[in-house]
């Protein structure tokens, strides 16, 4: 069973979602529980830190969850939160970051990406979304695979089926608009809505199209 870790309401899959077939998506805003085992996993974005796993256990069961596919070499793919709490589990520093990342801004692929099994088709560079206050270090033993401006580690890969992937690849029209209901964060993060509006008119298609091609080829490891 492929299971999905949805944290947030309006945070579902996204462009992701036509690559997840039957999966069974846990809803852990909605205190559902983590399950012990799963074929396959993908967890997505949230606006918890890694490191508040006292205040949220889920995040614990998660860590747990993620550790135990890892060791089994079951396909990964963690995306902003999800890719904070797998280089957690593979001892990589997770920590706030000197400012949050909040916008469309361009992402630069490393040289090792163009060997990569997801990015290996992937543009050179190309515009994503992204809405993050933490960044994390790169684990040991991981390949780097992308970096930004503000954040030097984008994504990254472990082993032959884990990716970590910081920005928001699967973000699409409703995704987006559920994320930008909370104004104030964009409004304190010195953000115009209406000019992250505007851009996502223009960048969204652009980025689909990167995020087809990545999640199509995850979805052949399953």
């Amino acid at each position: 069973m492929l299971i999905v870790v949805q944290h947030e309401p309006g945070e579902g899959p996204g462009s992701l979602k036509p690559f997840l077939g039957g999966a069974r998506i846990v809803r852990t805003f909605a205190g559902e529980p983590v399950p012990d085992e799963c074929d396959a996993l993908v967890v997505l974005g949230g606006g918890m830190g890694a490191y508040e796993q006292d205040r949220l256990p889920h995040l614990r069961d998660e860590i747990r969850l993620l550790g135990r596919c890892i060791e089994q070499e079951r396909p990964v793919l963690g995306i902003c939160l999800g890719s904070q709490l797998l280089a957690a589990v593979l001892g990589g520093q997770v920590a706030p970051a000197p400012a949050k990342e909040i916008g469309f801004y361009r992402v630069r692929l490393t040289p090792q990406a163009r060997e990569d099994r997801l990015f290996g088709s992937a543009p050179g560079n190309f515009v994503a979304f992204h809405w993050h206050g933490d960044a994390f270090t790169l684990p040991r033993g991981a390949v780097p695979l992308a970096s930004s401006t503000l954040t030097p580690l984008q994504a990254f890969r472990f082993g032959a089926s884990a990716w970590g992937i910081q920005f928001h690849l699967e973000v699409d029209e409703e995704v987006l608009s559920a994320m930008m209901s909370g104004e104030g964060e964009l409004r304190d993060a010195g953000v115009d809505d209406d000019h992250l509006r505007a851009q996502a008119t223009r960048e969204l298609p652009r980025l689909r199209a990167v995020a087809e091609d990545v999640f199509a080829r995850w979805a052949k490891l399953l």
